[in-house]
């Protein structure tokens, strides 16, 4: 990267931080559109749609996490197919008004709704879908019943949206030379869910974290989420990217020592602290409470914080 580019780079992250954190009480920040947010520019020609950092509700289009596209000056690359019809086409408006580039990929970057169902939109506009193979499982298996869950709280926004599996799978690594770009498809190991994947620029050392990355809101624990796997894979291949621009799955672009606070540094604060109760001879009800206080001031804190904890006492009770 250039100097005049890495400054540009820098200026634009510390404008975004500048910005009141995504929260669940911030309205709508782009009227008018489905987005949640218009597109900014983290570093030149990558953009990303920031979504709330609130639960999917029919006021934010189910728009909650990022929407990501990078301008290859040979085609669009597109990481996230976005929860809905209406948020794929939406997107796609606003990558009209920046290039005339034509979307070449689109990339899931995991089996959940947000990342897949937009996927028949793409699918119209005969772009290729591209996705890791545990995801493309899992959109298989339950892609009908999240598409349920989806057309609950989205009502007539979900009209369009259909499951559409990816065209290509993967299994460790993919990589797109498209113009100016080289764009690294990486399964580095299991993290948050199935197939989660992250896309890494080398060039410009920035990566497109997926849902490997959190920090503006509390991680989500599901019964699949194992997380010593997850903090093995972020020390063995996530952290030695040594990535300078980190876009999360959620929440504002930000860096590597963000991230690492609110991940994995929370990840072993919990499992510290599960452990110490599990060593008491504490039992789950109980586990349900332990101190999670340093992280309250992050979103979905009350959603989720007591359901983390129950999920990694019943992990660790059998490690």
């Amino acid at each position: 990267m250039t100097s005049k580019s890495y400054l540009f780079a820098t200026a634009c992250i510390a404008s975004l931080a500048s910005i009141a954190l995504a929260n669940e009480d911030i309205a709508d920040q782009y009227p008018g559109s489905p987005l949640y947010s218009k597109p900014v520019e983290v570093i030149p020609h990558v953009w990303s749609a920031i979504g709330a950092t609130a639960p999917p509700t029919y006021e934010n289009t189910g728009h909650n996490n990022n929407l990501s596209f990078i301008v290859t000056g040979d085609g669009v690359v597109v990481v996230n197919g976005g929860a809905a019809y209406i948020l794929a086409a939406a997107l796609h408006t606003e990558i009209k008004a920046v290039t005339d580039q034509p979307v070449k990929l689109v990339i899931n970057e995991n089996g959940q709704g947000h990342a897949m169902l937009g996927n028949a939109y793409w699918a119209e506009q005969g772009v290729p879908i591209l996705a890791h193979e545990d995801a493309a499982h899992e959109i298989a298996e339950y892609g009908p019943q999240i598409l349920e869950g989806m057309k609950r709280y989205n009502r007539d926004k979900a009209e369009g949206t259909t499951v559409v599996s990816p065209t290509e799978t993967f299994s460790e690594t993919h990589i797109v030379e498209m113009g100016d770009f080289r764009i690294e498809v990486l399964h580095l190991g299991p993290a948050h869910s199935p197939g989660d994947i992250s896309v890494w620029l080398p060039e410009q050392s920035l990566v497109i974290a997926g849902d490997m990355a959190f920090h503006e809101r509390m991680l989500p624990i599901f019964e699949d989420t194992m997380t010593a796997d997850w903090l093995e894979t972020w020390d063995t291949a996530f952290e030695p990217l040594k990535a300078t621009y980190v876009i999360p799955g959620h929440g504002h672009p930000t860096n590597m020592d963000q991230v690492r606070r609110y991940t994995r540094d929370y990840l072993v604060y919990l499992r510290e602290k599960v452990g110490a109760h599990l060593d008491a001879g504490g039992d789950l009800a109980d586990a349900y409470y332990v101190d999670q206080s340093p992280y309250a001031n992050l979103d979905t804190f009350e959603e989720l914080a007591t359901k983390n904890a129950g999920r990694v006492y019943e992990q660790m009770e059998f490690e």
